[in-house]
């Protein structure tokens, strides 16, 4: 049974408060061997979320090695298990965001990152976006890796963070609900689980 959200537990959100929207690229959406088959399923969601918070959206997006047996350690051994994920493989559209996202940028912007967190390699808070930032809405896929990547490192970093969990997906539902239970039952003081519709209307207020 998926978890129930809890909604916003802790009040109000802030206006300083940004939407971190993970991954949802073409290269998932679409049929490749990477494909989460139903991120296009939440995708008018994220789209809403996104659109009521184009200014404060930061879009990420990961981009992979560029040829089979590249990257440190275990990387190296993943891309020779995915050397059809390359760049010198995969056709460069497949990169990009899904065209709904896509048109909203600017105002939103797009950050790059080459592994699941965007905070360690990457460092994406130390963009001019994220100064003075107090809060992190998050959306995107997949629940059970780049998403987890991302709301983890938020966590260790101190923000509040808050999942739509009807804006996230993964490619497997398994672990996809058990990671939701986890964020709401194990995280709780420090993640917060609500519908996109609770957050929207938080953001109006």
């Amino acid at each position: 049974m998926p978890e129930k959200p809890e909604g916003l537990r802790f009040g109000p959100l802030s206006d300083r408060r940004r939407h971190i929207c993970v991954d949802m690229q073409r290269m998932f959406a679409e049929k490749t061997d990477w494909q989460t088959p139903w991120m296009k399923r939440i995708a008018p969601v994220v789209t809403r979320l996104a659109t009521q918070e184009a200014e404060r959206t930061i879009f990420t997006r990961f981009i992979p090695a560029a040829r089979a047996g590249e990257g440190l350690g275990s990387w190296r051994r993943y891309y020779e298990r995915w050397a059809c994920m390359t760049l010198e493989s995969l056709d460069p559209a497949m990169l990009r965001l899904l065209p709904e996202l896509e048109a909203l940028c600017p105002p939103a912007r797009i950050f790059n990152k080459r592994c699941y967190s965007p905070w360690v390699a990457s460092k994406l808070h130390s963009l001019p976006r994220l100064q003075d930032v107090d809060t992190l809405i998050i959306s995107g896929g997949e629940t059970d890796v780049c998403v987890l990547g991302a709301v983890m490192g938020a966590v260790d970093l101190g923000y509040r963070v808050v999942i739509a969990v009807d804006a996230v997906c993964s490619s497997s539902d398994e672990t996809h609900d058990a990671t939701l239970k986890l964020y709401a039952r194990r995280y709780s003081m420090q993640i917060e689980t609500a519908e996109t519709d609770e957050i929207i209307e938080a953001c109006r207020r």
